[in-house]
């Protein structure tokens, strides 16, 4: 039987066919997952559509959600409620931004107080969001993932505010992990390496990093959406049931080297 079979996923942070989360929604689709999608605007609805079509007949259950209003969480909520009221298991939180500007320059020189907020805002504080609207609906044995970088503990160029906002993420992983385990709900990070992806490309200089990385890792490459989507698929599992409040690395071994 395949690992996710009779549960119920909802996937929040699908952009396009590149993004780490349509990655996360092949595998876990793969391993019987019945899916949920979440598009931010009416921009993106028509590509995440397009990636649920394909995945379990998900394109019927594609719901907005700006995950910056609390209003549109609530509403999302309400219509998970009305598919699944029995439940669901596996939350997937794929969400991080700042502005551009903010990602091309030394941390000091570009970093407004609004590009601050605005990261932690959306990359960081939107999984507290989530989790408390959806704290309810998730069933037990439920896991909550969502996806962090290396950057969260190491300075990386560029990457600036950013890597603050991941730093608060993975805090938000632990003092999540702690405050629903009671209940036998998981909370876990994935951090990975470097992949191609919509959100990448705002970085400044990312195909050098992309390069440096694959040079650099004991594997010599970088990794792939389904590797990535390969370890939330088993973080999501009952197989992982002893696994939260941890930052699991997805890299190719980067981060356990000097040079």
């Amino acid at each position: 039987m395949s690992m996710l079979a009779h549960k119920r996923a909802l996937i929040i942070g699908v952009a396009s066919k590149l993004s780490i989360a349509t990655g996360i929604a092949e595998a876990m689709n793969r391993e019987g997952a019945e899916l949920a999608f979440t598009y931010q605007n009416d921009k993106l609805q028509k590509r995440v559509e397009a990636c649920a079509a394909g995945l379990n007949n998900g394109v019927g259950r594609c719901f907005p959600c700006d995950v910056a209003d609390d209003v549109q969480i609530e509403s999302l909520a309400r219509s998970i409620r009305q598919l699944w009221p029995e439940g669901f298991d596996i939350l997937v939180h794929a969400v991080a931004y700042a502005p551009r500007e903010a990602l091309d320059g030394e941390y000091v020189d570009v970093t407004s107080r609004e590009a601050f907020r605005i990261a932690q805002d959306i990359s960081a504080y939107s999984l507290t969001a989530l989790t408390h609207a959806f704290k309810q609906q998730l069933r037990d044995g439920a896991s909550v993932l969502t996806l962090s970088y290396l950057g969260s503990v190491l300075t990386m160029p560029n990457y600036n505010v950013m890597g603050v906002a991941k730093a608060s993420l993975e805090a938000s992983v632990r003092y999540l992990a702690r405050g629903i385990g009671p209940e036998n709900k998981r909370v876990n990070a994935i951090s990975a390496g470097p992949i191609r992806t919509l959100a990448a490309s705002g970085i400044g200089d990312f195909r050098n990093m992309l390069e440096y990385n694959a040079s650099r890792t004991p594997l010599r490459r970088n990794i792939s959406t389904l590797e990535v989507g390969n370890a939330a698929a088993f973080l999501a599992s009952d197989l992982a049931s002893g696994i939260t409040g941890q930052i699991i690395y997805v890299d190719a071994g980067f981060n356990t080297t000097a040079s």
